[in-house]
């Protein structure tokens, strides 16, 4: 199996690819989240509604979440700085496309081919970022890299909600390609061809399914969190428009309000991550933050501006918290050799991702025929009802495996960032 590696590079050389893949990261995460804000003018335009705008965001959800693995394989075969910018540039023309759909269809088509190009980014990225450095100084780079996130995702909620009024969210998405697209071209120059490079492929005798993809624990962890995955989204994505249809805010206060449930989970990671490596009942630390989460996330509709916005800042830092801990504990089983380990994150991902987008769409969906106000209470409830699935998780062992070198600890490096997806 080949393994991602890279030689010695200058550190000028490594300093610049770094730098562009945070940049990368940050514009990648704001083409996750250039729609919401657009969603009320694309629907007038379209002759969509809620049920439809569910839709579309659940399109994006299916395609990172069903490549994840795959991304994963397919950057040990062709090496981790190959598919993660083909991935990235598969996001960028996918932006572009989307501003130029016409018809709701196509731009289904489009809002799904951006996911999978997502999906090819991620993992490869994060071990690209990490081939960068030696063993023991990747915890800084692939950290920072992480976080870069949340501040992307703040950025693309902000950022279009001021876009939408001045050059429509057709003109605002294209915007959003095409710097991406720009970040994609200084990458190709920047991050030099031996970055991320696969080892020679060996040939080797069929095995068993790897030991990452066949434990109970990777699996009760993705589908555990299978209602907040979708809740993080649906908030990003449906937070504009319901500021704007049902509490009257103009789409630019809108636009803050939604950052406040996004950004903040970069400050999560830091409070999760050493409480996790620390503490060994992570089953409960998991459980206290997301039913935290899910309970502020009910309150939504009882509450004005102000109140939003403290809603959606712990409901960001309970996820921020969330996420950092479930990177930290595939670190304790023992079960898992350490070189499987970002396999095994790749899996709980995609469930995670896939089940999210069904969340996502039935959020759309109750909206369309009720109201916002039990959409709300509906996704409450679905973040607190996946987590039955945390019976299956083996209790943490005293002693963690140990992070592969090179591997993805917590997605990060050592010490655990913040969040977030993918």
């Amino acid at each position: 199996m080949a393994t991602i590696s890279t030689p010695e590079l200058p550190a000028g050389s490594v300093a610049r690819a770094t730098a562009v893949l945070i940049a990368l990261r940050v514009g990648y995460a704001y083409n996750w989240f250039d729609i919401g804000p657009g969603l009320i003018p694309l629907g007038a335009e379209f002759k969509v509604g809620p049920a439809d705008w569910g839709l579309l965001t659940a399109a994006f959800l299916a395609g990172a979440g069903l490549l994840q693995v795959p991304g994963g394989l397919l950057s040990r075969r062709y090496g981790a700085r190959a598919v993660s910018l083909w991935g990235v540039a598969l996001l960028a023309i996918a932006g572009v496309a989307s501003a130029l759909a016409p018809s709701f269809p196509v731009l289904l088509a489009t809002r799904l081919a951006a996911g999978i190009g997502a999906a090819l980014f991620f993992s490869p990225a994060i071990g690209l970022v990490a081939s960068l450095y030696p063993s023991g100084r990747r915890g800084l780079p692939v950290g920072t890299f992480i976080s870069a996130f949340s501040a992307g995702a703040g950025l693309g909620i902000l950022g279009t909600s001021l876009l939408v009024p001045e050059v429509g969210w057709r003109g605002s998405m294209a915007i959003g390609g095409i710097l991406l697209g720009v970040l994609v071209l200084l990458a190709v120059v920047m991050i030099p061809p031996a970055a991320g490079a696969p080892a020679a492929i060996r040939p080797t005798r069929p095995r068993r399914l790897p030991a990452g993809l066949r434990y109970r624990g990777a699996w009760a962890v993705g589908f555990a969190f299978i209602g907040m995955e979708g809740a993080t989204f649906a908030t990003g994505q449906f937070i504009v428009p319901y500021g704007e249809a049902v509490e009257g805010w103009s789409i630019g206060l809108a636009g803050v309000v939604g950052m406040m449930f996004v950004f903040p989970s970069l400050f999560g990671g830091p409070v999760g991550g050493p409480i996790a490596e620390r503490f060994r009942n992570h089953r409960t630390q998991l459980i206290l933050a997301t039913l935290l989460g899910a309970g502020v996330l009910a309150a939504i509709p009882l509450v004005g501006l102000a109140g939003a916005v403290a809603i959606g800042v712990v409901f960001s830092l309970a996820y921020g918290f969330v996420y950092a801990v479930m990177y930290v504990i595939p670190h304790f089983w023992k079960e898992v050799p350490p070189e499987e380990i970002p396999l095994t994150i790749g899996l709980f991902n995609s469930l995670q991702l896939a089940g999210g987008a069904v969340v996502s769409f039935l959020f759309g969906y109750v909206v369309s025929v009720t109201s916002y106000s039990l959409a709300w209470e509906v996704l409450a409830l679905l973040v607190a009802l996946t987590l039955v699935a945390l019976v299956a998780l083996p209790p943490t062992p005293d002693a963690p495996a140990g992070p592969a070198d090179g591997a993805d600890p917590s997605r990060s490096g050592g010490r655990v960032p913040s969040r977030t997806t993918r």
